[in-house]
């Protein structure tokens, strides 16, 4: 029986589950003293029947145990509690059948219930394949069905076509549910034990401008730790910036020459991206400037304080530009670049020789990793470290320093290769097993023009990400004012929804695509107030929150009617629109195995046009056609419109964009 996250059918009644275990115990007591222990040949039937009954009992007392151990707060996640019912199920019915598939999705037609069981089929090819039974998979269906556990979320089961299994659930169990997350709020699912989690991200050059290719790092990894810390994760985020290396022994000989008394005098270094063209072009062109900025490389590397200095003057010009960007995107991150791991590189090396993986080629030092064709080179011929190393040290670090039980590298697919080699370095040394650990490559696609080309200037230099987010400011104020939103909102209001639409629309263009594609970047695509942008869902947010406040109905108010209230489901958007707003914890269960945030985006556009679906159909307040007064306010809907407010908040939370009251 499989479950995601744990997250077991947190509403079956634990009074009904103690009285069930009470006659079950009796039933098979019973069958005991009958003598059906599975000593006598002739009793098949009754003992097949003992072996369902004893493992009834213990799927009930596991899941009254998990019952009592959980927060009561916590969110239910429908599709785990539908799973481990139907592998309840299953295991009864075919109680010898060992990992059978256990297929539950949401239906995609009403007609078809709310969810469906398809496993009946894969059944049927194993009973085939391994016992070579010829089974149809409606009886298989019938069978299973015949052996659901008593639950308080299905309403009733049928069985369709082939042999798929359509649930309906109950209306009571998903009102309760609705109800639940009104007075709690949006609760994470309970998700088991709490875990470590690295997450290494952003990771910009140190003397190098961000650009348009850090974007997606910093989007993409910031989001997803906040997924982890709203499930209740430990997480910590990780700049690796490239901050040492021999590119800073050119920098520091330009500084010297530039800036003679940057000892006593902060040197004003106003474009770092000019100085470090200027440091390139004089490495490139004389001689004498190359043999110096080598001696600084050696003289940094050991740790001269007027060269630490010098190395710190020049990171912290980086980082007070880095900072702006972050400061834009709401980005929080810790730094720890390259030079923190400098000191463990040389324990790397002897770790490796000790163990017998070294090969020396040509005075380098490499390691050849089984499965891998490109070895790892962990010393250059002239004593030197490589990013082999530090990458090697800084996975160690994490994992036996840090102790991360999940660490997830944000970073493009070109560094694929590497970065799977130096994880199966890791295996290979015993660093971690990977049954235990997980050690994943977040891989994203470059961000492309509207020609299809690596997205550029028209001068062909590479975006600096400042310039996209001033662009996205201006864009957004005109797109405002287009709107005449200038004339409504307060000046403050004003600034607000700009910022809250330029950075939510650049922020989402990227996450609402696969992460593992290539996507186009467009102002005019993202801005555009129709189909699944930020600019939709946030006006559809505003909306939203509007309608109880044109009631004058108060947060105080909501508050009470939802601990009062009954949410009523009779009308089919209603059910439709109550359905949809809990199925958000199998949305977070599903991006938390795969990190593909694009599916928390679909669910939020899908969350707003069912919304829409809903509000066209359903009265939630109703005036009187002549004088435009409220006659009548049905408390429930505005409930069930607070309900999708509150999740469509936490979503936009998780992906980092910060939404108005109003716009």
């Amino acid at each position: 029986m499989t479950s995601q996250g744990g997250n077991c059918c947190v509403t079956t009644q634990i009074s009904f589950q103690e009285n069930e275990i009470k006659l079950l115990s009796a039933e098979i007591e019973r069958l005991k003293n009958f003598g059906c222990l599975g000593v006598s040949p002739s009793l098949e039937g009754l003992r097949d029947e003992n072996a369902k009954l004893k493992y009834r009992l213990n799927f009930l007392k596991k899941s009254l145990q998990e019952e009592r151990s959980k927060s009561t707060k916590s969110m239910i996640n429908i599709n785990s509690c539908l799973q481990e019912i139907f592998g309840a199920a299953i295991q009864a019915a075919y109680p010898d059948l060992e990992n059978p598939p256990l297929v539950v999705t949401p239906s995609q037609q009403p007609k078809f219930g709310d969810y469906q069981c398809n496993s009946a089929m894969g059944i049927s090819q194993i009973l085939l394949k391994t016992r070579e039974q010829k089974v149809s998979p409606r009886e298989i269906a019938e069978r299973i069905v015949k052996n659901i556990p008593a639950n308080e979320c299905i309403e009733k089961v049928e069985i369709a076509g082939p042999g798929f299994i359509n649930v309906h659930l109950r209306k009571d169990f998903v009102s309760k549910h609705l109800s639940s997350l009104l007075i709690n709020g949006v609760q994470p699912p309970a998700i088991g034990k709490r875990k470590k989690v690295v997450v290494d991200f952003s990771s910009p050059n140190i003397a190098k401008e961000m650009h348009v290719g850090h974007l997606r790092s910093t989007i993409i990894g910031e989001s997803m730790c906040r997924l982890f810390e709203f499930v209740g994760y430990d997480v910590l985020r990780l700049n690796h910036l490239g901050d040492w290396g021999t590119q800073f022994g050119m920098l520091i000989a330009h500084l010297q020459d530039k800036f003679p008394d940057y000892l006593s005098v902060s040197p004003p270094i106003g474009d770092l991206q000019a100085f470090y063209k200027e440091s390139k072009q004089r490495f490139d062109t004389e001689e004498e400037f190359k043999k110096r900025a080598y001696q600084c490389v050696v003289l940094l590397q050991s740790k001269n304080p007027d060269f630490i200095k010098a190395w710190n003057l020049i990171c912290d010009v980086s980082r007070r530009e880095f900072q702006k960007i972050y400061n834009c995107l709401d980005i929080t991150i810790i730094e720890r670049g390259e030079s923190f791991y400098h000191e463990m590189m040389k324990d790397i090396v002897k770790e490796f020789e000790d163990k017998g993986f070294v090969q020396v080629d040509d005075g380098r030092k490499v390691v050849f990793v089984p499965g891998f064709p490109v070895p790892l080179t962990i010393m250059k011929s002239d004593g030197g470290y490589t990013y082999d190393t530090s990458d090697l040290a800084a996975l160690k670090h994490r994992l036996c320093e840090e102790k991360g039980d999940i660490l997830i590298y944000v970073v493009d697919s070109g560094q694929s290769v590497h970065l799977q080699t130096v994880f199966a370095a890791g295996q290979m040394i015993g660093w971690y097993d990977p049954k235990v650990t997980r050690v994943t490559h977040a891989a994203f696609g470059v961000v492309l023009g509207e020609d299809k080309k690596k997205f550029k200037t028209r001068s062909g230099d590479t975006v600096r990400l400042i310039d996209l987010l001033e662009e996205g400011l201006k864009r957004a104020m005109d797109k405002l004012k287009d709107k005449e939103r200038d004339k409504v909102l307060t000046p403050e209001e004003l600034k607000a929804a700009q910022t809250s639409v330029a950075f939510g629309c650049i922020k989402y263009a990227d996450l609402s695509h696969n992460r593992l594609n290539d996507y186009v970047f467009s102002f005019d695509k993202m801005l555009d107030d129709r189909g699944n942008t930020a600019a939709y869902l946030l006006y559809a947010f505003t909306r939203i929150r509007a309608i109880a406040r044109l009631a004058n109905i108060d947060e105080q108010m909501l508050r009470k009617a939802a601990r009062e209230e009954v949410l009523v489901l009779d009308h089919e958007k209603e059910w439709k629109l109550g359905k949809c707003i809990l199925r958000f914890p199998e949305i977070l269960q599903k991006i938390l195995e795969d990190l593909l945030l694009h599916t928390l985006c679909d669910y939020l556009y899908e969350l707003a046009t069912t919304f829409t679906e809903f509000y066209d159909s359903c009265y939630c307040v109703e005036k009187d056609r002549q004088t435009g007064q409220i006659v009548k306010v049905n408390m429930w809907r505005l409930l069930l419109c607070e309900a999708t407010a509150t999740v469509m908040a936490k979503g936009f939370d998780i992906l980092g964009i910060k939404p108005v009251q109003r716009m």
